[in-house]
């Protein structure tokens, strides 16, 4: 039997094909796939909205530079009073890429950065994609604590131990 291509697949690949060799030729600090892309390619069962980037500031601003023909310069992100950071979202195909730059969460305490303590690496078309393991995906996303993530955090909780 014969096995159509899952278009949610290929937008992945060609958004990750189209970034990845950048980032890591022009950014200086290190950098991670987030959102549901980081959950997809962990196996988790998600719908993928766009391909989330969590970077420096600075590599930020370099990357606002570097794909300035691709800038979304209409996009107005959701008004989160929960997050700032310095985003900018591209297009270069069908999944729209944001670069999240400095990404801060307001909490209890003030804002605080968002650090990502364990990241692992996978292997997407030859390239080495950052993204934080199930169990920091399923931290973060509980720090973020919207429906969304917390669907999210299902999803990744009912993956098979051995799940990057």
């Amino acid at each position: 039997m014969r096995r159509e291509p899952d278009p949610q697949q290929s937008a992945v690949t060609a958004a990750l094909v189209a970034t990845v060799p950048d980032l890591h030729r022009h950014c200086r600090d290190p950098w991670t796939v987030i959102g549901s892309v980081a959950a997809y390619l962990a196996g988790a069962a998600v719908t993928v909205a766009d391909l989330d980037v969590l970077t420096s500031v600075r590599d930020a601003q370099t990357m606002a530079l570097h794909w300035r023909a691709h800038r979304d310069a209409d996009y107005v992100p959701a008004d989160d009073s929960r997050f700032r950071s310095h985003l900018t979202r591209f297009h270069f195909g069908e999944l729209p890429v944001e670069v999240v730059g400095g990404l801060e969460l307001s909490g209890a305490h003030g804002w605080a950065p968002l650090r990502i303590g364990a990241n692992t690496r996978v292997d997407i078309d030859g390239l080495a994609v950052p993204i934080p393991t199930v169990a920091e995906q399923i931290r973060v996303l509980q720090s973020f604590a919207r429906p969304k993530d917390f669907q999210r955090v299902a999803l990744l909780k009912a993956l098979p131990a051995r799940a990057p």
